[in-house]
């Protein structure tokens, strides 16, 4: 996937950088409270979150209504006249929720109403990126690809009233994104969570630009899919999780079904088996991966580092081979992530031979490792994906060890702990979650740059971001809710918007303008008290 390296700059409308800030200002005394401050009222294109690369209020909006259309029409580029009607198919669901209009969509781009158009040409958007006309006559989305296509329909909604029929406001945006990938983490070992809540996680992730779900599938605390070749791992590794509830797992065809589902509104799906550590679930199935033979109880806790696979047994490669083969068999993506974190009971050198083992399985399958930054302390295969988790504390030691793969050609995620993981409380007095990184409230999670984070790293070397949660401490689908939003948006828009659209002052105000999208969506998300919410 190719990120456009554009010279366009970013344009907020009707000076929105320059007037949200003083009226921020203006709106706040000195002896103010958190929570007391009323939001600056935004422009429809000053309120699009993430900020896009242009955007320009001009001319007569069109009047979306009962009458409207979704029309898809032949165009060049690659995409088939099918998959561009898929789009409009999904786009006339998604705004049909809140209008209640019919919205049908027919075939051919000419006409009043919402055009959906690939043009091969269009190459000032990339592969991801698109064009949004509306005038009075209607609503052009113009992208190279069906992907460009879905993204601009997730702008569209941003700019169609929250209660249905009304007047889309007349202008342009031209936008495309900074990082190819934007992902979010689901762990649903520690905490089993349903193909139908991950299916509502999906749908609120990609309304906000987000391309890839990173699923941990396995830990300590369960074994969340079914592996035919080792039937035992759901069949008794699933029935535990954290805190001692019954855990869970997910058939072969919920997967099927789930990435299919992810593959239609463009996200990539990454799975996870970690190993060499957070194998308890795995041990406790199956004793001759252990290297005394004996399983081990299973794991209710959230204690980290205690597991191993027996990495002097050829039973544990055969296994390992077994997994991975199946797994890859069922992902269409590129992707394979290995863990290697937190591998603390295993030895380094052991560690090394393991990982060694593992990526070539990964590549006999045809695809790329991902693995935790802990992997570059013993030795990445050429191309694997290096995934960073540190925080200001980690050692220099260790955070020199990525600059050096980074350097070296490997690319990075990052999902720095005290910044991009989900699970850290807000503040002091969140219930949920945990603290062990700090606390990591609104602001802290968006106010940095991944293009600058890691000292000698430079901006070509980072693949992406992605915000991880995990479920030690979270359980329910309000509890998941309340710890990712609005963090979640302030992921989306660093993955997206160009670096000179990034400011906590605007950025807030635009944040708190997507509450009544939240709430019209029975979002449970945390009001922050430094985000004027009204």
């Amino acid at each position: 996937m190719r990120v456009l390296r554009r010279t366009l700059g970013t344009l907020l409308v009707l000076g929105a950088v320059a007037s949200s800030t003083a009226s921020c200002t203006a709106a706040r005394s000195d002896d103010a409270r958190p929570g007391d401050e009323r939001p600056v009222t935004l422009a429809p294109y000053e309120r699009l979150l993430p900020a896009p690369v242009s955007a320009r209020a001009r001319g007569a909006g069109y009047a979306f209504g009962p009458g409207t259309v979704i029309r898809t029409g032949p165009g060049s580029g690659p995409g088939s006249p099918e998959e561009v009607r898929r789009v409009g198919e999904l786009l006339a669901e998604q705004l049909r929720g809140p209008s209640g209009l019919p919205l049908p969509v027919v075939d051919g781009a000419e006409g009043d109403g919402i055009r959906l158009r690939l043009d091969g040409e269009a190459r000032d958007v990339g592969e991801e990126g698109y064009r949004l006309e509306t005038g009075a006559d209607g609503i052009t989305l113009t992208a190279r690809t069906p992907a460009g296509l879905f993204h601009g329909g997730q702008t569209l909604r941003q700019l169609v009233p929250v209660a249905g029929p009304g007047t889309v406001p007349g202008g342009t945006v031209t936008d495309a994104p900074r990082f190819a990938y934007r992902g979010a983490l689901l762990d649903i070992a520690r905490h089993f969570f349903t193909v139908e809540q991950t299916k509502r996680y999906i749908d609120q992730l990609v309304q906000y630009k987000i391309n890839t779900l990173h699923l941990h599938l396995t830990d300590d605390q369960g074994w969340r899919l079914a592996i035919d070749s080792w039937p035992k791992l759901t069949e008794y590794g699933g029935a535990s999780e954290a805190g001692g509830g019954p855990g869970g797992y997910w058939s072969k065809d919920d997967y099927r079904e789930l990435v299919a589902y992810a593959s239609e509104r463009y996200v990539d799906v990454v799975p996870e088996i970690d190993m060499p550590g957070h194998t308890n679930a795995a041990l406790a199935s199956y004793p001759e991966l252990n290297c005394d033979g004996k399983a081990p109880a299973r794991y209710t806790g959230i204690e980290v580092g205690f597991s191993s696979l027996c990495v002097g047994k050829e039973r544990t490669y055969e296994f390992v081979a077994d997994v991975l083969g199946e797994l890859a068999e069922l992902t269409p993506g590129r992707y394979l992530h290995i863990g290697g974190d937190e591998a603390h009971a295993t030895p380094a050198a052991d560690y090394a031979a393991f990982m060694d083992r593992a990526q070539q399985v990964v590549g006999r399958h045809g695809k790329t490792v991902v693995a935790w930054h802990q992997l570059t302390a013993a030795r990445p295969v050429p191309g694997a994906v290096i995934q960073y988790w540190g925080h200001d504390r980690t050692p220099a030691a260790e955070k020199a060890a990525v600059t050096t793969a980074a350097k070296a050609g490997h690319r990075l995620i990052l999902s720095p702990a005290d910044r991009l993981y989900l699970d850290m409380k807000y503040a002091k007095e969140t219930a949920p979650g945990t603290k062990w990184a700090g606390y990591v409230p609104v602001r802290r999670a968006y106010d940095w740059d991944p293009g600058a984070y890691l000292a000698g790293v430079e901006e070509s070397a980072v693949l992406g971001v992605e915000a991880a949660l995990w479920t030690e401490r979270i359980g329910t689908r309000a509890e998941l809710e309340q710890m990712a939003f609005p963090r979640i948006l302030g992921l989306a828009e660093l993955g997206w918007s160009p670096k000179g659209a990034l400011g906590w002052n605007t950025y807030r105000q635009r944040l708190s303008a997507q509450a009544p999208r939240l709430d019209a969506q029975n979002i449970s998300f945390h009001r922050a008290p430094d985000v004027p919410w009204g």
